[in-house]
């Protein structure tokens, strides 16, 4: 299996979670601001090294029709500077709904909504990479 990393990406804030050894299950890690880009850079090389990363997945933003909205420019962007960035594979999987999932999964778990907002993006992150990796597993 692959050790991958997911980025939920935001214009403020990226959600980082991370794969556990077996590739089978994804977990929230922490969230990094996204300006300036090379803090950004900085610690995600650091976990990329830490982790020992061989794949990068981030979060695609689609409409519910499956057309790309204008987010989905920024993530191509961001997508397309991350390549030139890290040394590691990176692609997209598709985010639709995680940010919901993620909101209602911390809301089940009695974390209140102020709590909540810092930690929705790796959550998000963590739904998004757990469809990945249930996805090479089938």
């Amino acid at each position: 299996m692959m050790n991958a990393l997911g980025i939920d990406h935001g214009d403020k804030r990226m959600g980082i979670a991370g794969g556990d050894a077996l590739g089978m299950m994804a977990h929230p890690l922490e969230m990094i601001l996204a300006k300036p880009f090379e803090n950004f850079l900085k610690r995600l090389e650091e976990i990329l090294a830490e982790r020992q990363v061989e794949q990068i997945v981030v979060g695609m933003p689609r409409n519910m029709d499956g057309s790309f909205g204008p987010q989905a420019v920024k993530v191509q962007e961001f997508v397309a500077l991350l390549e030139k960035s890290v040394t590691v594979p990176v692609r997209t999987w598709d985010e639709r709904l995680t940010s919901v999932a993620a909101e209602r999964a911390l809301r089940e778990a009695g974390i209140n909504a102020k709590d909540a907002k810092a930690k929705v993006d790796a959550s998000a992150a963590a739904v998004m990479l757990q469809g990945y990796l249930d996805s090479l597993s089938m």
